[in-house]
């Protein structure tokens, strides 16, 4: 088999430009340039429920998510697409992973400190042993890469240590992952607050734009987006920071610098920038749309999902077995 990437994405929200531009996009540029590789990217509903879901929502988001990152570009030709679910190896591996991860480890990870902070109601044991399920989602399918950004190399880093420790007493079982830093995408900010990244988390709506959202909406959140009252148009992060992210979103779409674009537009007022900008937008996200709107409810996408899941668990089954026999599990078989 191929060397493996493998990447999993939760199905929480719709998926907004700044995450298109700052990610999306450069993880379908990675699969053009690892094409030795075969991709595993699953969508992660059983690290969703680590927190509370609604059941029909999340349902929806699942389907959704996995419709968008095929319109997005993604090809099928060294992908396995699938549903962690529907892969009972997932949930079995988390298990056997945590036999072999320590309390202190966990302990340890900051991003469990932080969800811990932010919950209003009881913390659930699964948040608390959450990288346990990640680092077994990464060794079940001896993932050579995985590609992480700054909040997950915590992460990478246990799933290292646990392969390691586990390879160290149990003979070769896991290929010891290497973190796979993507180019760095625009960082997108609020259209209403600047100072904040855009995120599908923010309750004023307007500081946004969804990848689905209709042209309509996608005009008026660009035309209302805050900028400042100099008129003057200048790339200027500190000084201009609403105008600034807007050139930034141009610079991402037009593969033009922040600095050309702002003197391409030195002599137009903010109002005709804004009406490109928001052009450019439409004519981004509307094959996007399609693609998805074509993929959403069809046989197509479900086959792609069956597709993935039938290979993964493959792959997933045999590590599941090779566990087993390293561990004593079970009778042994002739």
């Amino acid at each position: 088999m191929k060397k493996t990437i493998v990447s999993g994405i939760q199905p929480t929200g719709s998926i907004n430009i700044g995450t298109y531009l700052g990610s999306i996009r450069n993880f379908v540029k990675t699969q053009v340039d690892y094409q030795d590789h075969h991709f595993f990217l699953f969508i992660a509903d059983l690290h969703a429920i680590t927190v509370p879901q609604e059941k029909q929502t999340l349902r929806k988001h699942i389907k959704e998510l996995a419709a968008i990152y095929l319109a997005c570009g993604l090809k099928k030709d060294n992908l396995s697409l699938f549903i962690q679910s529907e892969v009972k190896a997932h949930a079995e591996m988390n298990y056997l992973i945590q036999c072999f991860t320590y309390m202190g480890e966990l302990e340890r990870m900051t991003q469990y400190k932080d969800k811990a902070q932010k919950q209003t109601a009881g913390v659930t044991s699964s948040l608390f042993t959450y990288p346990a399920l990640m680092a077994g989602d990464i060794l079940l399918y001896d993932a050579e890469y995985v590609p992480v950004g700054d909040d997950q190399k915590q992460h990478l880093e246990l799933t290292r240590d646990i392969a390691t420790r586990m390879n160290n007493k149990l003979g070769n079982v896991f290929t010891v992952p290497k973190p796979l830093i993507p180019k760095v995408g625009a960082r997108i900010m609020s259209l209403t607050d600047p100072t904040s990244k855009m995120s599908k988390s923010d309750p004023n709506i307007k500081s946004r734009i969804h990848l689905l959202d209709e042209e309509n909406i996608v005009r008026k959140r660009i035309m209302s987006a805050i900028t400042d009252s100099e008129g003057v148009i200048k790339y200027d992060r500190q000084n201009k920071p609403g105008l600034s992210n807007l050139i930034d979103m141009m610079s991402a779409l037009t593969d033009q610098s922040p600095e050309a674009i702002a003197q391409s537009y030195q002599s137009a007022n903010y109002k005709t920038f804004k009406e490109d900008l928001a052009e450019q937008v439409v004519n981004t996200l509307k094959p996007i749309q399609e693609r998805y709107h074509s993929l959403i409810n069809s046989d197509e996408l479900d086959q792609i999902l069956d597709d993935g899941k039938a290979f993964a668990e493959k792959i997933a089954s045999r590590k599941i077995d090779k566990l087993h026999h390293k561990l004593g599990l079970g009778r042994k078989r002739k």
